[in-house]
This record gives structure tokens, C-alpha cells and sequence, in this order.
């Protein structure tokens, strides 16, 4: 049965790119990231008007980020069976239906209810995201497909935040969440006249997420994208203290510093598409290797403003390469179970924000910001030594 399902799949091998549901992806990315990023924006109207606590209102944020990790391990084996066109509706539905949730929930259980939808709708987007890219495009061009895709992360990175506080003072932050809530419709309805049928691809279980991770180079290759993932986000979410008490930054210019990271973090996920279709193995090793030495500037010229500013501009440039590169990685590692291996690397990754934060917030109390960033320079070094010594990705031919 597993070989007529692969064998079937090989004879829909695309000749010709099919850009526009590639741009379907980028939307869908847009709108459940976007989604993902609201509350941490709207957090303190939310909890006045839930009657709730900043840090029990701040529970919807934790329950999408473990759901997301549950349903990043489960969902190629829970949908073996079904069209992944069919699949990923259903991911755009359940953001509408969780924005929806959210937007009328009159109390925390109905609100963490809709986290929960989005957070089943986020991790079986980004475990099948690569898989599905290598089904819309030639498999040369999907690096640069993958480059769009993630795009739509940079963006919401951008856009989300900022957006949804000013619109939360201007309309509440009710209505904002019925405004994402449209963009999912907007999602659904671009994806459903252009996504092609795509049937499973082989018959995924439990067991296949131990088999996987047993192929040679698999298991070093997700422990480096791990520890990728840990030192930009120890780096990431101890940013603004580090602005504020070794760069001695007023709130407007940590603000625009912020800005300049997530424009040139926008322009990286582009490029990347590029650098990939030149060498994915300098590109994997060569980002987080740049993060490290931006890491170790940042601790020894980070009093000086204009130099915090560039450096922290050009990390964003370099990460933005990274999610793109790795994806593209696993594509060509485990072609025939790029959905495995997706939800795998969503698991780490996730599991990387988890420690990035909750370690570098021991370092920080211990030690200051200061010490947060040469630890996160010191994981990144570690991991670009360790994907030099032994990452060793297929090579595709290039696009003609």
C-alpha cells in the first residue's frame, strides 16, 4: 500500500511551479503567525476585560505554543489518509474559528478554547508546509518557494504587533481579533481556488517519527537546528532589557531598532531563496556562525547605540535565512517523509523558544543581559561548528 501511494505521488511530480498557491501558503503563514503574535500586543485590555490577570490572560499564549508542539508529532500520522489539500482548509478554518472564539469569549476557558484551535492550526501548517512546497514546484525551486512561504512569518513579525496595539486602541481589542478573523476568510478563500488535490504521500504512524530521526545525519541535523532556534531566542526575547540597561536606549529608539530588525529579518527570508539555491550547506553553517560573532560584537560595543543598532539589524538579515534553510534541508534529507520530518523540526523548534526563554531568563537574573548574549553567541558557535563537522545535506541539481 505504502509503495502505490509513493508511486502515485511520483507520477504528480510538478513540471511547472504553481506560484500561486505557493502564495496561498505565504497568506496562511501570515494569518496564523499574525494570530499567534495578537495578544502579546493586547494583553493588558484583555485582561480588564476578561477580568483575569495580565499572567493568566498571558495563559492563551502558552496554549497555543504547546498545542502547536502536540499537533506538530501527531497530525501526519492523525491524517494519513486525507487529501493535504482537504488537510490544510481545515487548518485555515480552524483560524477563523479560533479569531472568532476569541473575539466573543466571555470568559478565560472559552479564550484558551480558541488558542487551542489555533494552536492545532498552526502546528499542522508548519509540519506540512515543506512537504506541500515540494509538491507545488520542481523540486529545484523549492528553496525559493519555501523563501516566499516564510515570508509570510517576517511579515507578521513586522506587522503584528505594532498593528494590533494601534488598532486595539482605535477599534478594541474584540474587533481586532474579528479583523484577523477576516484574513483567515480571505486565507481560506485564496487557498481554495488554488491549491491543487494533493492525496497522502505514504501511510505516516507513530513509529515513523523514531525511524525517521534514526537515518543517518537526521538526529545531529535536528539537535543543531535546536540549538540554532535556542541561542537566537535567548537572544530575541532578552533584546529590549539588553537596549535598556547596557545600550541606555529611550523606548522611541528601541522601538525603531526593533522595526530595523524585523524590515531586515523580511529582506533575509527573500535572500534566503537565493543563498539556497547556491549552497544550502554554507548556508545552514554560515547564519548561525554570523549570529555568534553579532552576538559576542553585541556584548563588547553594546553601549554604543549606532553599533547595537547595525548589529541587531544584520542578526535579523541573517535569521531571516535560517527557518528557510532548514526546511529546505529536511526536503532534501528525508524527501519521502518530509511531513515526518516536519513535525519533528516544529517540535524542536518550539521546544527551543521554550529553553531559549527559560534559560536565558536564569542567566539574566544571575547575570544581566550581558550574559544572556554570550551565551546565546557561545550555543550558535556551537551549532555552526557542529553542522560544519557534520551536516551533510543531498545536493540538488541547480534551476535551469
Amino acid at each position: 500500500m505504502s509503495d502505490s501511494l509513493q508511486s502515485a505521488d511520483a507520477a504528480h511530480v510538478r513540471t511547472d511551479p504553481a506560484w500561486a498557491a505557493v502564495f496561498s501558503m505565504a497568506l496562511g503563514v501570515f494569518g496564523l503567525v499574525t494570530a499567534e503574535f495578537l495578544p502579546a500586543s493586547l494583553l493588558t485590555p484583555m485582561a480588564g476585560d476578561l477580568n483575569i490577570t495580565e499572567g493568566m490572560a498571558g495563559q492563551a499564549v502558552t496554549a497555543t505554543a504547546v498545542v502547536a508542539l502536540v499537533t506538530s508529532l501527531v497530525i501526519s500520522a492523525a491524517t494519513r489518509r486525507i487529501d493535504r489539500r482537504l488537510v490544510l482548509l481545515t487548518f485555515s478554518l480552524f483560524l477563523i474559528v479560533s479569531n472568532v472564539l476569541v473575539a466573543f469569549a466571555p470568559n478565560l476557558p472559552l479564550l484558551l478554547l480558541g488558542r487551542v484551535l489555533l494552536g492545532i492550526g498552526l502546528g499542522g501548517f508548519w509540519t506540512m508546509s515543506a512537504a506541500v512546497a515540494m509538491r507545488l514546484v520542481p523540486e529545484a525551486f523549492v528553496p525559493r518557494a519555501l523563501s516566499m512561504i516564510f515570508s509570510g512569518v517576517a511579515a507578521a513579525t513586522i506587522s503584528a504587533a505594532p498593528v494590533g496595539s494601534y488598532l486595539g486602541g482605535v477599534v478594541g481589542w474584540r474587533n481586532v481579533f474579528l479583523i484577523a478573523a477576516g484574513l483567515g476568510l480571505v486565507t481560506f478563500i485564496v487557498q481554495f481556488a488554488t491549491l491543487p488535490k494533493m492525496a497522502p504521500s505514504g501511510l505516516t504512524r507513530m513509529r515513523t517519527l523514531v525511524d525517521v530521526l534514526a537515518r543517518p545525519g537526521v538526529g545531529l541535523g535536528m539537535l543543531a537546528a535546536m540549538l540554532v532556534f535556542t541561542g537566537h531566542f535567548a537572544f530575541f526575547t532578552y533584546i529590549r532589557p539588553f537596549l535598556e540597561t547596557v545600550t541606555g536606549v529611550e523606548i522611541t529608539a528601541i522601538a525603531a531598532i526593533l522595526f530595523g530588525f524585523g524590515i531586515a529579518n523580511f529582506l533575509g527570508t527573500l535572500m534566503a531563496g537565493l543563498l539556497l539555491e547556491r549552497s544550502l550547506r554554507f548556508t545552514l553553517m554560515s547564519m548561525p556562525l554570523l549570529m555568534a560573532a553579532l552576538g559576542f560584537g553585541l556584548v563588547a560595543l553594546g553601549s554604543v547605540p549606532v553599533a547595537s543598532a547595525v548589529m541587531i539589524a544584520l542578526w535579523g538579515l541573517a535569521f531571516g535565512a535560517v527557518p528557510v534553510a532548514w526546511s529546505t534541508w529536511l526536503t532534501r534529507t528525508t524527501p519521502d517523509q518530509a511531513e515526518t520530518a516536519g513535525g519533528l523540526l516544529v517540535a524542536a523548534i518550539n521546544l527551543a523558544i521554550a529553553m531559549g526563554a527559560a534559560v536565558g531568563g536564569v542567566i539574566y537574573d544571575a547575570s544581566g543581559a550581558t550574559a544572556v548574549f554570550t551565551a546565546s553567541g557561545t550555543v550558535l558557535l556551537v551549532a555552526g561548528i557542529m553542522i560544519l563537522a557534520g551536516v551533510r545535506p543531498r545536493v540538488v541539481p541547480a534551476a535551469a
